[in-house]
């Protein structure tokens, strides 16, 4: 699961979760934003992110926790 999580103040305001597959808003600012980001290129590159990173070395992680 690839999470991406953005803060200000020491609260989470959005969220991109791998499982949802989309940016998530939590607060009134979040939720506007994550609209916009889920409408633009920003899901694209979370969604890129996510080919390279996770699914590429989810094996590896995966052996070395065993």
């Amino acid at each position: 699961e690839y999470i991406d999580s953005y803060y200000f103040n020491q609260v989470e305001d959005i969220r991109f979760n791998s499982t949802v597959g989309k940016y998530v808003g939590y607060t009134e600012y979040g939720v506007k934003n994550a609209e916009t980001w889920n409408k633009g290129s920003e899901l694209a590159q979370e969604l890129g992110a996510l080919e390279r990173y996770c699914k590429h070395n989810a094996a590896i992680y995966y052996g070395a926790v065993l």
